[in-house]
């Protein structure tokens, strides 16, 4: 079986879920494959017959892009009964599709050597000291297009009335980057003070011992839900199946909450453990104030507005 993993050490929780998995079917093999790229769709797609991979994760656009467009397989809910402590809400944001895997947040990531007083707010981000340094991702990348609503909706917009938030991102005259990890490298060289970053990324960087924190501003950091689903034509429905009951048990979403990884869990009765705390919310009252972003009405206008970000602003 050929299950979809994330890039580098992010894998870890995947890896031991699979050893799980093959000590209860002496005979299987799962290989996990790292990618975030396009090409696994691409390759799915193309495949004559059987799909070469097996499921893996999506963020929220992509997982809706999946459904659209047809290699997302439908969830078979009696397969998966650890679905029963999923929380509803999450669980309803996946169309039928996948169970909701972790949450990442968009939260502001600043470096403590740069900024004297961080902020507490994402109206902060607009104070005349922070202007000219701060950083701001592509929108080809959900953290690019979480930082996009965000603006909108903190001057009044929202999804639907992105205007005033490509107004207010020109105000803060921004460095661009192409991408998170790039983004988190210009705030690792002191390129720039602040930015809008993962929760994941900026926790990485302040392991390495960086000058960075992270702060869930007010009235509250931006979760970004991710789905593990089973593509569509896979040899291996059954395996798919219990792949998703296992990410929903509370020993891999215990793990995957825990340092390096920081994924908010998704299973009602996992705690978050204290070393996570500054990165994921640990407290019901975070979890209450999480602002989630309307993905159906940002993805089907994406293509434009990635051809507007670059038009506006130079990488």
């Amino acid at each position: 079986m050929v299950i979809v993993t994330y890039p580098g050490a992010l894998s870890a929780p995947h890896r031991w879920l699979a050893d799980q998995i093959e000590a209860r079917h002496p005979g299987l093999s799962i290989r996990l494959v790292p990618s975030d790229s396009q090409d696994i769709v691409a390759q799915i797609k193309a495949a004559q017959g059987y799909s070469p991979y097996d499921a893996g994760p999506n963020d929220e656009p992509p997982h809706l892009i999946g459904i659209a467009e047809g290699y997302l397989a439908r969830r078979d809910d009696a397969a998966i009964p650890n679905l029963a402590n999923a929380y509803p809400e999450l669980v309803e944001k996946g169309g039928g599709f996948g169970v909701p895997a972790t949450y990442s947040l968009v939260g502001v990531a600043y470096n403590t050597d740069l900024v004297e007083t961080p902020p507490q707010s994402w109206a902060d981000l607009w104070r005349p000291e922070f202007r000219g340094k701060i950083g701001i991702a592509r929108t080809s990348s959900n953290l690019g297009l979480a930082t996009l609503a965000i603006a909108a909706k903190t001057h009044g917009g929202s999804e639907r009335d992105l205007e005033i938030g490509w107004s207010k991102l020109r105000e803060l005259e921004p460095r661009a980057a192409r991408s998170p990890a790039a983004l988190t490298q210009m705030l690792e060289r002191e390129e720039i003070a602040i930015c809008p970053l993962w929760n994941n990324n900026t926790a990485s960087a302040a392991q390495k011992g960086l000058p960075i924190a992270f702060v869930k501003p007010e009235p509250g950091a931006v979760a970004i839900i991710s789905f593990v689903s089973g593509f569509a034509n896979s040899r291996y429905p059954e395996l798919v199946a219990e792949w998703m009951n296992g990410i929903l048990s509370p020993d891999y979403q215990a793990r995957a909450a825990a340092a390096p990884f920081y994924f908010g869990p998704t299973v009602k009765g996992v705690d978050v453990p204290p070393e996570a705390a500054p990165y994921t919310p640990s407290s019901p009252e975070e979890v209450v104030a999480l602002q989630t972003i309307d993905w159906p009405s940002i993805v089907p206008v994406r293509g434009e507005l990635v051809e507007r970000f670059d038009r506006t602003f130079a990488i």
